[in-house]
Parts: C-alpha cells; sequence; structure tokens
C-alpha cells in the first residue's frame, strides 16, 4: 500500500527508444498489463510492479540496458559484469570507482564520477556522484540520465546493506511539468537548470564496507535493474515524514482513518503553522500527500483487481463511494471501475481496453 505509484509521463520516455527503433510497443503495455489508452492521459498512473515488468520486456525488444535511449547500445548483461566487479572492492568508494572505469571502456557507456568536496564548517563533507549528462541525443535522454542517478544510488545502497540518505540532487535542465514528482522520489531537495545531473550524500558512505556477496547478488539481479529503480526509498523531507506516517496510519487504523495536521504536526513535534510552512517551502501540502497516499493505494488495489471497490473505499477512509469516486477521477482522469477494467483489458491481446463511461455514482459534467 505504501508504494509510489509512478507518472505516466515515465511511462512515455521509457517506451520512447523502442519507438524510435520500430518496435511495437503495444504488446509491451500488454504485457505489463498496462492499458495502452492510459498513455494518452497524463494523470494516470502505474504501479511499480508494471513499470518494473514494462522495463524487463523493453530491454528483451530492445536488446539495451538504455532501452534505445543513449547513443550507443548498452548490451543485456553489462550491468550484471560491473556488479560483479564491484563485490571485490573493500568499500563502497572503491566500488564506485570501479564501476566508473568499467562503463568508460564501452563506446556511448555513460561517463559517472565520484568526488568528495571540502566540509562546510560545522558540517560533513559532501560525496557527489555525477552523470555525464550528453548521454542524449534525443529529449528522452533527461529520462537516462535520471535512471541512471537513481539506480546508482540505490544499488550504492544495496552493496553496503545500509540506505544512504540523499543531500540533493539536481539535474541539467529546466524544471519539467512534473518537477513535483522528484522530491518525492529521490526524498530530499531537487533543483533544476544546474550545471551537471548529480547527487550528494555524506562523504562518509564511501568507507562503508561492501556487505553482499555472490548469492545476494544473484538474487538482486533477477530483479534488476527495474527493481532499483521502481523501488521504494524513503528519504529524509518533511513531506517523506509526513507521508510516511500517513501510509502507516492507513495501514493499521481500524476504521480507516488518516490523522489530521495537527496530529501529523504533534508527532514531527512541531506546529500545525510549521508543518504546512515546510511543508510549502517544498512545494507540496498535507492535503496532496494525503491525496497522494490514497490514490497509490487504491491504483495498487484496483491492478492487482480482487477487492471491491465498495471495500477499498472503506479501507483508504471513504464513508461514501460517491466521495471516493469523485476523488478517483480527480486523481487519474478515470473511474475506479473504468481503470480496472481497462487493467484486466491490457491482459488479453486481442481485448481492448474498454472506453470510460459514467458510472451510477458519476454523471457527465458532474464536478469532481
Amino acid at each position: 500500500m505504501g508504494r509510489l505509484t509512478i507518472a505516466m509521463h515515465h511511462v512515455r520516455a521509457a517506451l520512447s527508444g523502442a519507438q524510435r527503433l520500430g518496435v511495437d510497443t503495444v504488446p509491451l503495455l500488454q504485457a505489463a498489463r498496462i492499458p495502452p489508452l492510459l498513455l494518452g492521459d497524463d494523470r494516470a498512473r502505474v504501479t511499480p510492479e508494471q513499470f518494473t515488468r514494462l522495463v524487463k520486456a523493453l530491454h528483451r525488444a530492445t536488446d539495451d540496458e538504455f532501452l534505445g535511449l543513449g547513443p550507443e547500445p548498452s548490451r543485456r548483461g553489462t550491468f550484471a559484469m560491473m556488479c560483479h566487479a564491484c563485490l571485490g572492492c573493500p568499500d563502497l568508494g572503491a566500488a564506485l570507482d570501479r564501476a566508473a572505469r568499467f562503463y568508460r571502456l564501452f563506446p556511448g557507456g555513460p561517463e559517472m564520477a565520484v568526488e568528495t568536496l571540502p566540509a562546510p564548517a560545522g558540517h560533513r563533507a559532501p560525496a557527489v556522484f555525477s552523470v555525464r549528462t550528453d548521454l542524449r541525443p534525443y529529449d528522452e535522454g533527461d529520462f537516462l540520465s535520471e535512471c541512471i542517478l537513481i539506480i546508482w544510488h540505490r544499488l550504492s545502497s544495496w552493496l553496503i546493506g545500509r540506505r544512504i540518505p540523499l543531500r540533493w540532487a539536481q539535474f541539467a535542465y529546466p524544471a519539467p511539468a512534473h518537477a513535483h514528482e522528484y522530491d518525492v522520489l529521490l526524498g530530499c531537495p531537487v533543483h533544476f537548470g544546474a550545471e551537471r545531473t548529480a547527487a550528494g550524500w555524506d562523504a562518509h558512505w564511501l568507507a562503508a564496507p561492501v556487505v553482499r556477496d555472490e548469492g545476494a547478488l544473484a538474487a538482486m539481479l533477477r530483479r534488476a535493474p527495474a527493481d532499483l529503480l521502481s523501488r521504494r526509498d524513503y528519504g529524509t523531507t518533511v513531506a517523506e515524514q509526513v507521508r510516511r506516517t500517513l501510509v502507516q496510519a492507513l495501514r493499521t487504523a481500524t476504521p480507516a482513518r488518516l490523522p489530521e495536521v495537527g496530529e501529523v504536526a504533534a508527532r514531527l513535534a512541531v506546529s500545525p503553522a510549521t508543518l504546512r510552512r515546510r511543508l510549502q517551502a517544498e512545494g507540496t501540502s498535507y492535503q496532496r500527500l494525503k491525496d497522494a497516499v490514497r490514490r497509490d493505494a487504491a491504483i495498487s488495489s484496483l491492478v492487482a483487481g480482487h477487492e471491491p471497490i465498495a471495500e477499498l473505499a472503506a479501507r483508504i477512509g471513504f464513508s461514501e463511494d460517491t466521495a471516493f469516486h469523485r476523488a478517483f477521477r480527480r486523481w487519474t482522469g478515470t473511474t475506479p471501475g473504468a481503470y480496472r477494467l481497462s487493467g484486466a483489458a491490457a491482459e488479453q491481446p486481442g481485448r481492448p481496453a474498454p472506453v470510460d463511461r459514467p458510472t451510477r455514482h458519476e454523471t457527465p459534467g458532474q464536478p469532481s
């Protein structure tokens, strides 16, 4: 329930390389159980499991770990061999250095670098992991740079067996329309229009020992790199602390009830006004986070397809079905019933996804 859903922009970006290569992407979407009709709706979202299946299908279809988005393909198996090379390193710093040198052996490979900067007064020295951003001959290459940054942060945490909190992340292009997604995805302050694409964390993590072995690597590689890309990784922003509190409440409260802003503020030992101000500084609000938690829980249930809609509405805190239907349409652009039926249709290649029609709970023109 607590896992973030993924914006349709990222689905379209992941598909763009295969489309450019002339690959028919409809069967890939169906294999991932993503209704093709959802591609045209910017409000639609998919679950991490759907996105993982799509990335794996794209790897097979393009025979390229960069999904056709880079200047040169990266043959399948390259990432796995790089991971094997990292296992013999004594610490994370050595592993990242070896990984960067490994990819420099291949034409068109990503140029990655790790450096330690001087420590500001009273603070720990930061380490900066950067990715060369001229990987891309196409705009969708921004997505490739983002993927590399996210995968390498999460792989670094995996190698040492501990989550590495990010201090910040920055991207060498203007803020996109979906910029609000990045703070939640990375769990840290995010900046656009920077000189390079990079992320920073405390440099002491570079001395952490590599603790994984061949057996653990084999298990990880069965799900990677798609699982590394879609896996939830909590950060340290105020928004993340609030979201975590809301997710936990939705899991444990009986009957379902999400706490009010004052209750969450008390748990975080701040006043409601301070909490609202900090969330505003991070580009979000308590209501937006509350809606996102409910939305993600609803989408995950609807994609699974087993829970009656009325029970789902009650479980995520709606006292009436009609209120849930209106909210879900506002969040995703379609009704819960049509969303679930579309998911079922995506599993049947010969059957088109149904058109979204009003349910008995909604009438055309009804405000959401």
